[in-house]
């Protein structure tokens, strides 16, 4: 049985990883929709109001994800976030001042207050997506670690091209996501551009994330992960064909479904390898090498098996609680904040 715990948390790892995609995904990519969409602040309004409810809540996704791979992998997260230093931090910075921009936007009734903190969601919410890109794709391909896990070469050492890869993958990734998601959550006109971004924006936008996967599964990939590749293909079909025929929820599920393929297909060609050394297949980190002691992953299994169902629980009820579309109709005229 303690011979299997590093794999399941390994399992469970990867599903925080891709829950985070799937939930922060629309997040961040409807932070960039402000800048590339959005026509005048009401519609900029719409958009806010349609993530307002969640965004904080979709975040906790990474800080879980994060703290289970420092707990159940000490060696995985000292290699990777010490080699990834940078990026690491200007995805922090970018989520602060965006989470700042979401408080403070509304404060103020001017035109330039507003774009300024338009233009600090918008740039956050990229740098954040790419940041976050780069470093799983890094984890996946691997980074230039010697045999005691340390990453060798300048600061930049990691500025690769499967670092490239896997930011554009992830950033494509959700402004796609971000457009279903709009084209479910809102009517009107919004909705309509939403639909027609989506229509236009899919078949370019998975072809990173297609050669991020196909990349991991040329080098490391079993029948069953090139199986999977193939069924995330064929769910991103059904999610074009689905918002032909003005099935929003359908559209927004398949290419939910075909991103979670793709995510799956990845780590379970890198298994056992956590993160790969690309000086010598002997500094690999595993799932054996890298993890914690078996009573520490043992302990954590026993707090997941209670913590994890109330955060899935709750977070359900808050999407089914906001559950209805916005529109342009339900915005109120903006108005300054005034103090007592």
């Amino acid at each position: 049985m303690t011979e299997a715990l590093p794999t399941l948390w390994f399992v469970l790892i990867a599903v925080l990883w891709a829950g985070y995609l799937f939930l922060e995904g629309f997040d961040l990519g409807v932070g960039m929709l402000m800048k590339l969409m959005a026509r005048n602040d009401t519609q900029r309004r719409v958009l806010l109001n349609t993530v307002g409810p969640v965004w904080d809540g979709n975040e906790v996704w990474l800080v879980t994800a994060v703290g289970a791979t420092f707990a159940a992998f000490p060696h995985w997260y000292a290699s990777l976030l010490s080699a990834l230093y940078l990026p690491f931090l200007l995805v922090l910075l970018g989520l602060i001042f965006r989470a700042v921009a979401f408080e403070w936007r509304g404060k103020r009734d001017s035109d330039a207050w507003r774009d300024r903190w338009d233009w600090a969601i918008a740039v956050g919410s990229f740098i954040a997506a790419a940041g976050i890109g780069a470093a799983l794709a890094l984890t996946t391909t691997g980074l230039p670690l010697d045999v005691n896990g340390n990453r060798v070469g300048g600061a930049f050492a990691w500025a690769t091209m499967p670092a490239l890869l896997g930011a554009v993958a992830v950033v494509l990734f959700c402004l796609v996501h971000a457009a279903a998601f709009v084209a479910l959550k809102t009517e009107g006109s919004i909705r309509s551009q939403a639909d027609r971004l989506f229509r236009r924006l899919l078949p370019v936008a998975m072809i990173p994330f297609l050669g991020w996967a196909l990349l991991v599964q040329v080098g490391s990939g079993t029948v069953v992960t090139w199986f999977v590749v193939v069924l995330a293909v064929v769910a991103f079909i059904a999610s074009y064909r689905a918002a032909t025929v003005g099935r929003d929820g359908r559209a927004f599920a398949g290419l939910g479904v075909g991103m979670l393929a793709l995510i799956g297909s990845i780590f379970g060609a890198a298994f056992p390898v956590v993160l790969p050394s690309t000086l010598d297949p002997a500094f690999d980190l595993t799932v054996q090498n890298a993890s914690s002691s078996p009573y520490t992953l043992g302990l954590m299994s026993l707090v997941a098996c209670f913590g994890l169902p109330l955060v899935l629980a709750y977070q359900a009820w808050t999407y089914w609680v906001f559950r209805r579309r916005v529109s342009e109709a339900s915005i109120p005229a903006a108005h300054a904040v005034t103090a007592l």
